[in-house]
């Protein structure tokens, strides 16, 4: 994205279209030049949102890499739990990683839809990273959501349900036809599928039973299988749903069983609505709701027609800026506004502490409210408004803000946009600099409401002319930064 000099000197920055802006505002993790760039080549939003649904044709260059800055996520569940019981490395620390190392995707993946619909999966689908012995098994489990995270919902599902992450997190792989655990069982009818209301406590049992077998060796080796002697058989009824269950081999009855309430008319509802609420508004209309349900079963439970109807709709359309971001939206927001770049720790950065930029992710998200994943209860994280326009929800973006725009912390493993590489020009005004500070870092022109503010927050006028040794630059930038990323523009998408 080039800058243009007006005859008056003015120097600005193109900005998409509204409509443009709207879409990448909702699809992706916030706007960069560069990804500016990508809509108008692509041709508009629309397209470069077509394009993002097919992950495979988006080059994603380096991404993969920051596997290798975490050697951990690739050990076995084996692995990590002997480190754990010889206190080489505790639970949590792998977890941090894992919370640092899909922070670096949302922020410079270029498939920003897949990055943002494994979030919504995993977050729908939830195993928490604090659950008891679930870490050994929870990046692979990462790994599959995003896998299934723009096919089709039954498969995702039966991955996902079946896990042995999940198998953990509510203590299905150690359940026997003699002592069947229906925690599974509730949280796959209640919050997995069809939601409260369309099931009674019957049919969390047969569940239960269907769901026998699996197994995890708990604090041993963690290897994922399946004991025939364990799966209680015999006929079995769900929601309408019939097996005989006779084959000592439940594994065909249980996907059947999940595959099934993926399809039913309550699951899509639910899927529909969670949609709308997260990429339309919180007062999901009923019409738009039904209309994607509808789809859904149509295409066989395929989310992208769903995803194509929800984002060429009128409701779609006509919600710009209804939504708050949350904690992770937020930082991954404020990297990308800035143009900073995280660097690999390496080594020496393990064990000094998180002053290190690429250990420091979750606890900036920690300071709004909430590290990706650490939601205690397996519904998932909030994904309404109310949950996040919040005074400490505020406060701790705010330091978060004014902490990086200053370029003070992380101080390490991180490179800043030096001040002088904000200026488009020798010689400005600084109203016109305002103005090419936001269209740059939150791509839309500056408010005369944002102008005053920066004006007040830098002590000059709108007319003062900036240059590289001016005192806004060289002592008062971060002032400005932090006002634009204060801003209401930065804090809603």
């Amino acid at each position: 994205m080039s800058d243009r000099t007006t005859p008056a000197g003015r120097a600005t920055t193109r900005v998409l279209l509204a409509g443009d802006r709207h879409i990448v505002d909702r699809l992706s993790y916030g706007h960069t030049p560069a990804l500016a760039r990508q809509v108008r080549n692509a041709g508009g939003g629309l397209r470069w949102f077509e394009r993002q649904l097919t992950p495979r044709k988006v080059k994603d260059r380096g991404t993969g890499a920051y596997l290798t800055w975490f050697p951990s996520l690739s050990r076995t569940p084996e692995d990590l739990y002997q480190r754990k019981k010889s206190g080489v490395e505790e639970n949590w620390e792998v977890m941090n990683d894992y919370q640092s190392y899909v922070i670096l995707r949302r922020t410079y993946s270029q498939r920003q839809v897949l990055e943002l619909m494994t979030e919504l999966w995993e977050n729908h689908l939830h195993v928490p990273v604090g659950a008891d012995a679930a870490f050994t098994w929870r990046k692979r489990y990462g790994d599959v959501i995003r896998k299934h995270a723009l096919g089709r919902v039954d498969r995702l599902l039966q991955a996902a349900v079946l896990h042995p992450a999940m198998l953990l997190a509510l203590d299905a792989g150690i359940s026997t036809w003699q002592h069947p655990n229906e925690n599974l069982a509730r949280e796959l009818l209640e919050l997995h599928t069809v939601g409260r209301g369309e099931y009674t406590e019957d049919d969390v049992k047969q569940a239960a039973q269907v769901l026998t077998g699996y197994h995890v060796d708990l604090w041993g080796t963690f290897a994922f299988s399946y004991s025939t002697a364990d799966h209680a058989v015999g006929p079995v009824n769900v929601m309408g749903w019939k097996h005989a269950n006779a084959d000592a081999d439940g594994r065909a009855a249980a996907r059947s069983l999940v595959r099934y309430l993926a399809h039913h008319p309550a699951t899509a509802e639910r899927i529909a609505r969670k949609l709308v609420v997260k990429l339309v508004s919180d007062a999901a209309p009923q019409t738009l709701v039904r209309r994607l349900a509808r789809i859904y079963l149509e295409h066989d439970t395929d989310i992208r027609p769903v995803l194509r109807a929800l984002v060429r709709s009128e409701e779609f359309r006509d919600a710009r800026g209804q939504k708050v971001r949350d904690a992770g939206e937020d930082v991954v927001a404020t990297h990308r506004a800035l143009g900073v770049r995280v660097t690999e720790p390496g080594e020496k950065a393990r064990g000094t502490g998180n002053g290190w930029a690429a250990h420091t992710l979750p606890t900036q998200c920690q300071r709004l409210g909430l590290k990706p994943f650490d939601w205690p209860r397996p519904d998932g994280a909030p994904i309404t408004d109310d949950a996040w326009a919040t005074p400490s929800r505020m406060l701790g973006g705010s330091r978060n803000h004014w902490l990086m725009a200053g370029s003070y912390w992380p101080s390490r493993g991180i490179v800043y946009r030096k001040p002088t590489a904000w200026l488009p020009q020798r010689r400005m005004r600084f109203g016109a600099f305002v103005d090419h500070l936001s269209r740059t870092m939150l791509g839309v022109p500056a408010t005369r409401r944002v102008v005053v503010a920066c004006c007040r927050a830098a002590d000059v006028s709108a007319s003062d002319v900036v240059h590289a040794e001016h005192p806004v630059i060289v002592h008062r930038l971060g002032f400005v930064l932090t006002t634009l990323l204060d801003s209401p523009t930065h804090l809603s998408r």
